[in-house]
């Protein structure tokens, strides 16, 4: 109890201790922030170099690099012309309906992997929906199914 009524007997300097403390840590994640020290055009180019995956760990480091990383629309369009191998149709329908690279590839990257399996004949063997392996499928349009018969009945 002593503890608790000393600490709370000069609210004023914890606060300006607290705020001390938070703007020295500020200073210092902003000194180390390439994001905010070093050119768009740069920091843009590491970016870049990036996977998928990487690149969507990267937006969840802090606000700055979250910012950088959505609003670089051309950071996506090289993954999305990767999903358009598979999902040509797709992809292309979302352009025209004005959708952006980020969301683009959003909306097509999951379903682009478990259509790539069908098409590759990863479960030609299948012989009931009771062997599909769940937590890998994805909704899928009819278009998309009639494009997976075809392959299956081509093999």
């Amino acid at each position: 109890m002593h503890k608790n009524s000393k600490r709370n007997s000069n609210p004023r300097v914890s606060h300006t201790e607290a705020n001390s403390v938070d703007a020295e840590k500020e200073k210092n994640e902003s000194e180390n922030n390439f994001v905010e020290l070093l050119p768009q055009e740069l920091t843009f180019k590491i970016f870049s170099q990036l996977d998928i995956r990487s690149l969507c760990r990267a937006s969840l480091t802090c606000r700055s690099w979250n910012y950088a990383i959505r609003n670089s629309d051309s950071l996506w369009k090289p993954h999305c012309m990767t999903v358009r191998a598979v999902c040509r149709r797709e992809i292309d329908d979302d352009l025209e309906s004005g959708y952006s690279w980020r969301v683009i590839l959003l909306r097509n990257y999951q379903k682009s992997k478990v259509k790539h399996e069908w098409l590759s004949g990863r479960y030609s063997n299948i012989c009931s929906p009771i062997s599909l392996p769940e937590k890998t499928m994805y909704p899928m349009d009819a278009d998309t199914w009639g494009e997976i018969l075809e392959a299956e009945l081509e093999r």
